[in-house]
Protein backbone atom coordinates (compact mmCIF):
# COMPACT_ATOMS: atom_id res chain seq x y z
CA UNK A 1 0.00 0.00 0.00
CA UNK A 2 1.49 3.34 -1.06
CA UNK A 3 2.00 6.23 1.33
CA UNK A 4 -0.63 8.35 -0.43
CA UNK A 5 -3.21 5.55 -0.16
CA UNK A 6 -2.45 5.22 3.55
CA UNK A 7 -2.90 8.97 3.92
CA UNK A 8 -6.24 8.99 2.09
CA UNK A 9 -7.40 6.03 4.20
CA UNK A 10 -6.44 7.94 7.35
CA UNK A 11 -8.47 10.98 6.23
CA UNK A 12 -11.49 8.77 5.53
CA UNK A 13 -11.20 7.21 8.99
CA UNK A 14 -10.95 10.72 10.44
CA UNK A 15 -14.25 11.72 8.81
CA UNK A 16 -15.87 8.62 10.31
CA UNK A 17 -14.51 9.53 13.75
CA UNK A 18 -15.96 13.03 13.40
CA UNK A 19 -19.38 11.43 13.07
CA UNK A 20 -19.01 9.57 16.38
CA UNK A 21 -18.94 12.76 18.44
CA UNK A 22 -15.32 12.37 19.61
CA UNK A 23 -13.55 15.66 20.28
CA UNK A 24 -12.09 16.88 17.00
CA UNK A 25 -8.60 17.56 18.33
CA UNK A 26 -8.34 14.07 19.83
CA UNK A 27 -9.65 12.49 16.61
CA UNK A 28 -6.99 14.25 14.54
CA UNK A 29 -4.24 13.30 17.00
CA UNK A 30 -5.37 9.66 17.03
CA UNK A 31 -5.43 9.31 13.24
CA UNK A 32 -2.13 11.16 12.93
CA UNK A 33 -0.49 8.94 15.55
CA UNK A 34 -1.74 5.64 14.08
CA UNK A 35 -0.94 6.73 10.52
CA UNK A 36 2.57 7.88 11.42
CA UNK A 37 3.15 4.63 13.34
CA UNK A 38 2.06 2.64 10.28
CA UNK A 39 4.62 4.41 8.11
CA UNK A 40 7.51 4.94 10.54
CA UNK A 41 7.00 2.65 13.50
CA UNK A 42 5.47 2.91 16.97
CA UNK A 43 8.46 4.51 18.72
CA UNK A 44 8.74 7.23 16.05
CA UNK A 45 5.02 7.93 16.42
CA UNK A 46 5.30 8.17 20.22
CA UNK A 47 8.16 10.61 19.84
CA UNK A 48 6.14 12.65 17.32
CA UNK A 49 3.05 12.76 19.55
CA UNK A 50 4.92 13.82 22.69
CA UNK A 51 7.02 16.41 20.84
CA UNK A 52 4.11 17.98 18.92
CA UNK A 53 1.79 18.25 21.93
CA UNK A 54 4.58 19.64 24.12
CA UNK A 55 5.62 22.22 21.52
CA UNK A 56 2.05 23.43 21.01
CA UNK A 57 1.30 23.71 24.73
CA UNK A 58 4.57 25.52 25.46
CA UNK A 59 4.73 27.66 22.31
CA UNK A 60 4.94 31.33 23.29
CA UNK A 61 3.29 32.39 20.04
CA UNK A 62 0.08 30.53 20.92
CA UNK A 63 -0.44 32.68 24.02
CA UNK A 64 -2.05 35.10 21.57
CA UNK A 65 -5.23 32.98 21.68
CA UNK A 66 -6.17 33.30 25.36
CA UNK A 67 -5.20 36.99 25.37
CA UNK A 68 -7.44 38.02 22.48
CA UNK A 69 -10.23 35.73 23.68
CA UNK A 70 -9.99 37.22 27.19
CA UNK A 71 -10.17 40.74 25.72
CA UNK A 72 -13.42 39.83 24.01
CA UNK A 73 -14.88 38.06 27.04
CA UNK A 74 -14.15 41.02 29.32
CA UNK A 75 -15.81 43.34 26.81
CA UNK A 76 -18.76 40.96 26.57
CA UNK A 77 -19.29 40.61 30.33
CA UNK A 78 -18.68 44.31 30.99
CA UNK A 79 -21.57 45.34 28.75
CA UNK A 80 -19.49 47.21 26.18
CA UNK A 81 -21.56 45.71 23.34
CA UNK A 82 -24.76 47.00 24.95
CA UNK A 83 -23.42 50.55 25.09
CA UNK A 84 -22.20 50.39 21.49
CA UNK A 85 -25.63 49.22 20.36
CA UNK A 86 -27.37 51.97 22.35
CA UNK A 87 -25.07 54.60 20.81
CA UNK A 88 -25.86 53.41 17.28
CA UNK A 89 -29.56 53.24 18.18
CA UNK A 90 -29.60 56.90 19.18
CA UNK A 91 -28.18 57.98 15.81
CA UNK A 92 -30.13 55.83 13.34
CA UNK A 93 -32.96 54.17 15.26
CA UNK A 94 -35.52 56.49 13.64
CA UNK A 95 -34.76 55.47 10.01
CA UNK A 96 -36.43 52.46 8.33
CA UNK A 97 -34.78 49.35 9.77
CA UNK A 98 -32.77 51.57 12.11
CA UNK A 99 -32.62 49.14 15.05
CA UNK A 100 -31.35 46.35 12.80
CA UNK A 101 -28.80 48.76 11.28
CA UNK A 102 -27.74 49.72 14.81
CA UNK A 103 -27.14 46.02 15.45
CA UNK A 104 -24.76 45.89 12.47
CA UNK A 105 -22.92 49.06 13.52
CA UNK A 106 -22.72 48.02 17.16
CA UNK A 107 -21.50 44.54 16.29
CA UNK A 108 -18.93 45.88 13.82
CA UNK A 109 -17.56 48.19 16.52
CA UNK A 110 -17.64 45.34 19.05
CA UNK A 111 -15.47 43.28 16.68
CA UNK A 112 -12.67 45.72 17.49
CA UNK A 113 -12.27 43.99 20.85
CA UNK A 114 -13.90 40.58 20.29
CA UNK A 115 -12.82 38.03 17.70
CA UNK A 116 -15.50 35.43 18.42
CA UNK A 117 -18.50 35.03 16.08
CA UNK A 118 -20.53 33.03 18.60
CA UNK A 119 -19.88 35.55 21.41
CA UNK A 120 -21.02 38.44 19.19
CA UNK A 121 -24.22 36.67 18.16
CA UNK A 122 -24.89 35.72 21.78
CA UNK A 123 -24.35 39.28 22.97
CA UNK A 124 -26.65 40.92 20.44
CA UNK A 125 -29.26 38.16 20.75
CA UNK A 126 -29.58 39.27 24.37
CA UNK A 127 -29.31 43.01 23.70
CA UNK A 128 -30.77 43.81 20.28
CA UNK A 129 -33.54 41.26 19.73
CA UNK A 130 -35.58 42.28 22.84
CA UNK A 131 -35.34 45.93 21.73
CA UNK A 132 -36.45 45.06 18.20
CA UNK A 133 -39.28 42.96 19.66
CA UNK A 134 -40.41 45.99 21.66
CA UNK A 135 -40.88 47.97 18.43
CA UNK A 136 -42.58 45.11 16.59
CA UNK A 137 -39.79 43.99 14.26
CA UNK A 138 -40.40 40.81 12.28
CA UNK A 139 -38.58 37.86 13.84
CA UNK A 140 -37.00 36.97 10.52
CA UNK A 141 -35.21 40.30 10.33
CA UNK A 142 -34.24 40.58 14.00
CA UNK A 143 -32.98 37.00 14.38
CA UNK A 144 -31.49 36.84 10.88
CA UNK A 145 -29.30 39.93 11.25
CA UNK A 146 -28.14 38.98 14.76
CA UNK A 147 -27.11 35.51 13.58
CA UNK A 148 -25.38 36.85 10.46
CA UNK A 149 -23.64 39.86 11.99
CA UNK A 150 -21.63 37.53 14.23
CA UNK A 151 -19.78 36.33 11.13
CA UNK A 152 -17.93 39.66 10.93
CA UNK A 153 -15.66 38.38 13.69
CA UNK A 154 -14.06 35.98 11.21
CA UNK A 155 -12.25 38.67 9.17
CA UNK A 156 -12.50 41.94 11.11
CA UNK A 157 -9.53 42.08 13.51
CA UNK A 158 -8.69 40.99 16.08
CA UNK A 159 -9.89 37.70 14.60
CA UNK A 160 -9.04 34.32 16.13
CA UNK A 161 -9.71 32.72 12.72
CA UNK A 162 -7.15 34.97 11.00
CA UNK A 163 -4.63 34.29 13.76
CA UNK A 164 -5.02 30.55 13.16
CA UNK A 165 -4.72 31.04 9.39
CA UNK A 166 -1.58 33.09 9.94
CA UNK A 167 -0.04 30.31 12.01
CA UNK A 168 -1.09 27.56 9.58
CA UNK A 169 0.25 29.41 6.53
CA UNK A 170 3.21 31.10 8.30
CA UNK A 171 2.04 34.58 7.33
CA UNK A 172 2.16 37.89 9.16
CA UNK A 173 -0.86 38.12 11.45
CA UNK A 174 -0.66 41.91 11.27
CA UNK A 175 -0.93 41.82 7.48
CA UNK A 176 -3.85 39.39 7.65
CA UNK A 177 -5.60 41.71 10.11
CA UNK A 178 -5.19 44.64 7.70
CA UNK A 179 -6.31 42.52 4.75
CA UNK A 180 -9.58 41.67 6.49
CA UNK A 181 -10.62 45.23 7.41
CA UNK A 182 -11.85 46.49 4.01
CA UNK A 183 -13.80 43.33 3.00
CA UNK A 184 -15.32 43.21 6.49
CA UNK A 185 -16.49 46.82 6.36
CA UNK A 186 -17.92 46.31 2.85
CA UNK A 187 -19.90 43.31 4.11
CA UNK A 188 -21.23 45.42 7.01
CA UNK A 189 -22.30 48.16 4.57
CA UNK A 190 -24.05 45.57 2.38
CA UNK A 191 -25.87 44.29 5.48
CA UNK A 192 -27.12 47.82 6.15
CA UNK A 193 -28.18 48.22 2.50
CA UNK A 194 -30.17 44.97 2.60
CA UNK A 195 -31.90 46.04 5.83
CA UNK A 196 -32.83 49.41 4.34
CA UNK A 197 -34.14 47.85 1.14
CA UNK A 198 -36.11 45.21 3.03
CA UNK A 199 -37.65 47.85 5.31
CA UNK A 200 -38.56 50.12 2.38
CA UNK A 201 -40.21 47.28 0.46
CA UNK A 202 -42.13 46.09 3.54
CA UNK A 203 -42.29 48.86 6.18
CA UNK A 204 -44.24 46.61 8.57
CA UNK A 205 -41.23 44.37 9.00
CA UNK A 206 -39.17 47.10 10.72
CA UNK A 207 -41.17 49.91 12.37
CA UNK A 208 -39.22 53.09 13.10
CA UNK A 209 -38.40 54.06 16.68
CA UNK A 210 -38.48 57.56 18.14
CA UNK A 211 -35.83 60.12 17.15
CA UNK A 212 -33.21 60.77 19.85
CA UNK A 213 -32.10 64.29 20.74
CA UNK A 214 -28.69 65.52 19.67
CA UNK A 215 -27.77 65.84 23.32
CA UNK A 216 -28.40 62.14 23.88
CA UNK A 217 -26.42 61.31 20.75
CA UNK A 218 -23.43 63.37 21.83
CA UNK A 219 -23.40 61.75 25.26
CA UNK A 220 -23.18 58.30 23.63
CA UNK A 221 -20.14 59.10 21.47
CA UNK A 222 -17.49 58.42 24.18
CA UNK A 223 -18.62 54.77 24.29
CA UNK A 224 -17.58 54.39 20.66
CA UNK A 225 -14.47 56.54 21.07
CA UNK A 226 -12.90 54.30 23.69
CA UNK A 227 -13.43 51.17 21.61
CA UNK A 228 -11.84 52.89 18.60
CA UNK A 229 -8.85 53.80 20.79
CA UNK A 230 -8.42 50.15 21.84
CA UNK A 231 -8.69 49.00 18.21
CA UNK A 232 -6.11 51.53 17.01
CA UNK A 233 -3.83 50.61 19.92
CA UNK A 234 -3.98 46.88 19.16
CA UNK A 235 -4.04 46.78 15.36
CA UNK A 236 -1.96 49.94 14.94
CA UNK A 237 0.62 48.62 17.38
CA UNK A 238 1.00 45.42 15.37
CA UNK A 239 1.01 47.32 12.08
CA UNK A 240 3.74 49.75 13.15
CA UNK A 241 5.84 47.03 14.74
CA UNK A 242 5.45 48.36 18.28
CA UNK A 243 3.97 45.06 19.49
CA UNK A 244 4.06 41.44 18.48
CA UNK A 245 0.55 39.94 18.17
CA UNK A 246 0.94 38.40 21.63
CA UNK A 247 2.02 41.70 23.17
CA UNK A 248 -0.84 43.47 21.38
CA UNK A 249 -3.26 40.95 22.89
CA UNK A 250 -1.90 41.68 26.36
CA UNK A 251 -2.05 45.46 25.85
CA UNK A 252 -5.57 45.28 24.43
CA UNK A 253 -6.80 43.04 27.24
CA UNK A 254 -5.36 45.35 29.88
CA UNK A 255 -6.89 48.38 28.15
CA UNK A 256 -10.37 46.82 28.02
CA UNK A 257 -10.08 45.64 31.63
CA UNK A 258 -8.95 49.08 32.77
CA UNK A 259 -11.79 50.74 30.85
CA UNK A 260 -14.32 48.34 32.42
CA UNK A 261 -12.96 48.99 35.92
CA UNK A 262 -13.02 52.76 35.47
CA UNK A 263 -16.64 52.57 34.38
CA UNK A 264 -17.37 50.22 37.29
CA UNK A 265 -18.78 47.60 34.93
CA UNK A 266 -16.41 44.83 36.00
CA UNK A 267 -16.96 42.85 39.18
CA UNK A 268 -14.91 39.95 40.49
CA UNK A 269 -17.71 37.57 39.48
CA UNK A 270 -17.76 38.89 35.91
CA UNK A 271 -13.96 38.73 35.74
CA UNK A 272 -13.98 35.14 36.97
CA UNK A 273 -16.63 34.28 34.36
CA UNK A 274 -14.45 35.87 31.68
CA UNK A 275 -11.47 33.76 32.77
CA UNK A 276 -13.55 30.56 32.77
CA UNK A 277 -14.94 31.19 29.29
CA UNK A 278 -11.48 32.14 28.00
CA UNK A 279 -9.82 29.01 29.38
CA UNK A 280 -12.53 26.78 27.94
CA UNK A 281 -12.23 28.29 24.46
CA UNK A 282 -8.43 28.62 24.47
CA UNK A 283 -7.90 25.01 25.57
CA UNK A 284 -10.28 23.82 22.86
CA UNK A 285 -8.29 25.76 20.25
CA UNK A 286 -4.94 24.49 21.54
CA UNK A 287 -6.16 20.90 21.44
CA UNK A 288 -7.38 21.44 17.87
CA UNK A 289 -3.97 22.83 16.91
CA UNK A 290 -2.09 20.05 18.72
CA UNK A 291 -4.21 17.38 17.06
CA UNK A 292 -3.88 19.02 13.64
CA UNK A 293 -0.10 19.29 14.11
CA UNK A 294 0.20 15.54 14.70
CA UNK A 295 -2.13 14.85 11.78
CA UNK A 296 -0.24 17.35 9.63
CA UNK A 297 3.05 15.56 10.13
CA UNK A 298 1.41 12.28 9.15
CA UNK A 299 -0.14 13.87 6.05
CA UNK A 300 3.19 15.50 5.16
CA UNK A 301 5.10 12.20 5.14
CA UNK A 302 2.44 10.66 2.89
CA UNK A 303 3.16 13.31 0.27
CA UNK A 304 -0.52 14.27 -0.10
CA UNK A 305 -0.04 18.10 0.07
CA UNK A 306 2.60 18.13 -2.67
CA UNK A 307 0.74 15.59 -4.79
CA UNK A 308 -2.48 17.59 -4.40
CA UNK A 309 -0.72 20.82 -5.34
CA UNK A 310 0.86 19.20 -8.42
CA UNK A 311 -2.43 17.61 -9.47
CA UNK A 312 -4.51 20.77 -9.00
CA UNK A 313 -1.93 22.92 -10.81
CA UNK A 314 -1.94 20.49 -13.75
CA UNK A 315 -5.73 20.54 -14.21
CA UNK A 316 -6.74 21.94 -17.63
CA UNK A 317 -8.99 24.50 -15.94
CA UNK A 318 -8.86 28.20 -15.26
CA UNK A 319 -7.10 28.82 -11.94
CA UNK A 320 -10.04 30.86 -10.64
CA UNK A 321 -12.40 27.98 -11.34
CA UNK A 322 -10.05 25.68 -9.42
CA UNK A 323 -10.04 28.12 -6.51
CA UNK A 324 -13.85 28.15 -6.54
CA UNK A 325 -13.79 24.34 -6.31
CA UNK A 326 -11.40 24.57 -3.34
CA UNK A 327 -13.79 26.98 -1.61
CA UNK A 328 -16.67 24.56 -2.23
CA UNK A 329 -14.63 21.81 -0.58
CA UNK A 330 -14.24 24.05 2.49
CA UNK A 331 -18.01 24.65 2.54
CA UNK A 332 -18.79 20.95 2.07
CA UNK A 333 -16.35 19.92 4.80
CA UNK A 334 -17.72 22.57 7.13
CA UNK A 335 -21.18 21.06 6.64
CA UNK A 336 -20.09 17.88 8.41
CA UNK A 337 -17.77 19.22 11.11
CA UNK A 338 -17.07 22.59 12.71
CA UNK A 339 -15.88 25.09 10.06
CA UNK A 340 -12.86 26.12 12.13
CA UNK A 341 -11.81 22.49 12.63
CA UNK A 342 -12.14 21.74 8.93
CA UNK A 343 -10.16 24.87 8.08
CA UNK A 344 -7.33 23.65 10.33
CA UNK A 345 -7.52 20.25 8.64
CA UNK A 346 -7.76 21.40 5.01
CA UNK A 347 -5.53 24.49 4.84
CA UNK A 348 -2.17 22.63 4.98
CA UNK A 349 -3.39 20.57 2.01
CA UNK A 350 -4.85 23.32 -0.20
CA UNK A 351 -2.58 26.25 0.68
CA UNK A 352 0.40 24.87 -1.29
CA UNK A 353 -1.93 24.32 -4.25
CA UNK A 354 -3.15 27.93 -4.07
CA UNK A 355 0.44 29.19 -4.07
CA UNK A 356 1.29 26.96 -7.02
CA UNK A 357 -1.65 28.45 -8.91
CA UNK A 358 -0.16 31.90 -8.33
CA UNK A 359 -2.59 33.30 -5.75
CA UNK A 360 -1.35 35.77 -3.15
CA UNK A 361 -1.12 34.21 0.35
CA UNK A 362 -2.99 37.11 2.00
CA UNK A 363 -5.73 36.97 -0.63
CA UNK A 364 -6.12 33.23 -0.07
CA UNK A 365 -6.46 33.77 3.69
CA UNK A 366 -9.23 36.38 3.34
CA UNK A 367 -11.12 34.36 0.70
CA UNK A 368 -11.10 31.32 2.99
CA UNK A 369 -12.15 33.64 5.84
CA UNK A 370 -15.23 34.76 3.88
CA UNK A 371 -15.97 31.11 3.06
CA UNK A 372 -15.85 30.39 6.81
CA UNK A 373 -18.26 33.31 7.39
CA UNK A 374 -20.76 31.66 5.07
CA UNK A 375 -20.22 28.31 6.78
CA UNK A 376 -21.14 29.49 10.28
CA UNK A 377 -24.67 30.50 9.21
CA UNK A 378 -25.67 27.73 6.78
CA UNK A 379 -26.98 24.31 7.84
CA UNK A 380 -26.33 21.82 9.22
CA UNK A 381 -23.44 23.10 11.41
CA UNK A 382 -24.43 26.77 11.82
CA UNK A 383 -23.03 27.80 15.18
CA UNK A 384 -24.32 31.40 15.09
CA UNK A 385 -27.85 30.22 14.26
CA UNK A 386 -27.76 27.69 17.12
CA UNK A 387 -26.60 30.41 19.53
CA UNK A 388 -29.47 32.73 18.58
CA UNK A 389 -32.02 29.92 18.81
CA UNK A 390 -30.82 28.82 22.26
CA UNK A 391 -30.99 32.36 23.65
CA UNK A 392 -34.21 33.58 22.02
CA UNK A 393 -36.12 30.29 21.45
CA UNK A 394 -37.00 31.52 17.95
CA UNK A 395 -37.53 28.50 15.63
CA UNK A 396 -34.56 27.53 13.44
CA UNK A 397 -36.65 27.84 10.27
CA UNK A 398 -37.49 31.47 11.05
CA UNK A 399 -33.84 32.30 11.70
CA UNK A 400 -32.69 30.66 8.47
CA UNK A 401 -35.31 32.64 6.51
CA UNK A 402 -33.87 35.81 8.04
CA UNK A 403 -30.28 34.77 7.33
CA UNK A 404 -30.92 34.07 3.62
CA UNK A 405 -31.00 37.72 2.39
CA UNK A 406 -27.77 38.54 4.22
CA UNK A 407 -25.97 35.59 2.64
CA UNK A 408 -26.17 37.63 -0.57
CA UNK A 409 -23.71 40.11 0.97
CA UNK A 410 -21.23 37.40 1.91
CA UNK A 411 -21.39 35.71 -1.49
CA UNK A 412 -21.15 39.05 -3.28
CA UNK A 413 -18.01 40.13 -1.39
CA UNK A 414 -16.52 36.64 -1.93
CA UNK A 415 -17.04 37.18 -5.67
CA UNK A 416 -15.68 40.73 -5.52
CA UNK A 417 -12.45 39.40 -4.02
CA UNK A 418 -11.95 37.35 -7.18
CA UNK A 419 -12.64 40.34 -9.42
CA UNK A 420 -10.73 42.87 -7.31
CA UNK A 421 -7.99 41.16 -5.24
CA UNK A 422 -6.83 44.61 -4.08
CA UNK A 423 -9.81 44.71 -1.72
CA UNK A 424 -7.70 42.42 0.48
CA UNK A 425 -4.22 43.49 -0.62
CA UNK A 426 -4.44 47.29 -0.72
CA UNK A 427 -4.14 48.09 3.00
CA UNK A 428 -1.26 45.63 3.65
CA UNK A 429 0.57 47.05 0.61
CA UNK A 430 0.34 50.55 2.06
CA UNK A 431 1.42 49.83 5.62
CA UNK A 432 3.86 46.99 4.95
CA UNK A 433 5.50 48.42 1.86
Amino acid sequence: MSEIVIGITGLMVLLLLFGTGIELGFAMALVGFVGFATLNGFHAAMNLLSRDVFEVITNYGYTVFPLFILMGQIGFNAGIATRLYNAAHKFIGHVPGGLAMATVIGATAFKAICGSSAATSATFASVAIPEMDRYGYDKRLSAGIVATVGTLGVIIPPSVTLIILGILTEQSIGQLFLAGILPGLIIALFFIGIIYGWAKINPAIAPMSERSTWGARMRSIPEVFWVVIVFVLVVGGIMRGFFTPTEAGAVGTFAVLLLSLLKRDMTFKKYFMSLQQTLRTAIMLLMLIAGSTVLGHFIAVTGIPQATADWIASLPLNRYFIMILICLVYELGGSFIDDLAFMILATPIFYPAALKLGFHPLWFGIVIGVVAMIGVVIPPVAICVFVVKNITKIPMGVIYKGVAPFLISLILVWGLLFLFPQLALWLPSIFFN
